[in-house]
């Protein structure tokens, strides 16, 4: 057998390893790596869209906590330090909508006149 023949066969194995991510095997380091990075550009953008970090938490209970916070001092850090503004979100929550004081003291004071009109 020739030099040639014995690197060859000596390189096959670290080919054969290098070629996992086309077979579909996970990488343990690198999906931990991928999700600690998800994590602090969720807390980032958290931040820049002017949440706290409790709701950041709330509303995504999935990420690592210890992520999202550096992520969200971070960009409050960077904000700061370059004067930037909060960002309101343009697209509408799922939350229901809340009422405004003048339209909830009407209903209040409808559903009194018709409970004392009930009690005549």
């Amino acid at each position: 057998m020739s030099l040639r023949h014995s690197v060859l066969l000596a390189l096959f194995p670290l080919f054969l390893l290098s070629a996992c991510e086309r077979l579909g095997i996970a990488d343990p380091a690198k999906e931990a790596a991928q999700k600690e990075s998800d994590a602090r550009a969720t807390g980032s953008a958290c931040r820049h869209a002017g949440r706290a970090i409790e709701d950041c938490y709330a509303l995504n209970p999935d990420a690592a906590r210890s992520s999202v916070y550096a992520g969200w001092k971070e960009m409050n850090d960077y904000m700061r330090e370059n004067k930037i503004d909060n960002v309101k979100p343009e697209i509408a929550s799922n939350a229901p909508p809340v009422k405004d004081d003048a339209s909830a003291s009407e209903s209040a004071s409808a559903s009194e006149s018709a409970s004392a009109k009930s009690k005549k």
